[in-house]
């Protein structure tokens, strides 16, 4: 069956989208927590895959569906390859962790509740200091509707201007939370790319291919003067390839890919 929806307020026309399956449904607030930690632990997993790692920065949040002013996060210091769900940790919106026996980076609080906070429709947060995300961030511009996969982010992504060194303080959090505003990503100037979902695979998808639009785009101004996408054609694609189920079910692979590729990640 094709979904059919409705057009956004941009003034974009009613599209067809290819048809994807239902997301899972659960019982209880017990088996929902744990598929989010399993898909946490998976992402962190691939972000490890992709290159994403960079020392001890880097972060991946899922809010808990029971205790929803709390969210769940990486320890600090561990390698994303290395993350377990057994190894996340629970924390408040007050930086209080909850479950858990090790620290967290300070950096991933700061940001990230805000984030939580301000969007109660965010299930996921990313934020790593990839090598493309964070090359194409120090030009302080938005991506261009070049590929059919940057469209994704046509008219649905911020600009945070405002870098002042290692994000340790709310405010700054609630800063970058206004530049992301209802969109589903944002550009940190001079720091990297942060996105945001309804699930984890979503919001774990939509890092993967911004870091990788971004080195296409940076390749092609490399080779040339590239080509955009009519804005009408690029608000097309932006609702066929940039609606949130859409972000899930790319996620979807990967996912069948690394959890068999890596089973230690369930302990």
């Amino acid at each position: 069956m094709i979904e059919t929806p409705t057009a956004p307020a941009t003034g974009a026309p009613t599209v067809k989208v290819a048809p994807t399956p239902p997301l899972p449904t659960f019982a209880t607030f017990a088996e929902e927590r744990l598929h989010r930690k399993q898909r946490l632990a998976a992402a962190f997993r691939l972000f490890a895959k992709f290159g994403f790692s960079e020392g001890v920065a880097g972060h991946i949040t899922a809010r808990d569906p029971e205790r929803t002013d709390c969210f769940w996060v990486n320890p600090f210091g561990v390698h994303f390859a290395h993350i377990r769900v057994s190894d996340l940790v629970l924390v408040n919106h007050a930086g209080q962790v909850i479950e858990g026996n090790m620290p967290i980076n300070e950096a991933a609080f700061a940001i990230h509740s805000r984030v939580h906070e301000a969007r109660p429709d965010v299930i996921a947060a990313a934020h790593a200091h990839s090598l493309y995300g964070k090359t194409w961030s120090s030009l302080g511009r938005l991506l261009d509707p070049i590929t059919q996969d940057a469209c994704a982010f046509y008219q649905d992504c911020g600009l945070f201007a405002d870098y002042t060194g290692v994000v340790y303080d709310t405010s700054e959090g609630d800063r970058i939370a206004a530049a992301l505003g209802g969109r589903k990503a944002v550009i940190l100037q001079n720091h990297g790319l942060l996105t945001a979902g309804k699930t984890v695979d979503e919001a774990a998808w939509w890092f993967i291919t911004m870091d990788r639009c971004c080195q296409s785009q940076l390749l092609a101004e490399a080779a040339g003067q590239p080509i955009n996408i009519a804005h009408e054609s690029a608000l097309v694609a932006a609702q066929q390839v940039g609606g949130a189920r859409v972000g899930w079910f790319q996620f979807q692979p990967l996912w069948n890919l690394i959890s068999r590729e890596q089973p230690d990640l369930f302990e």
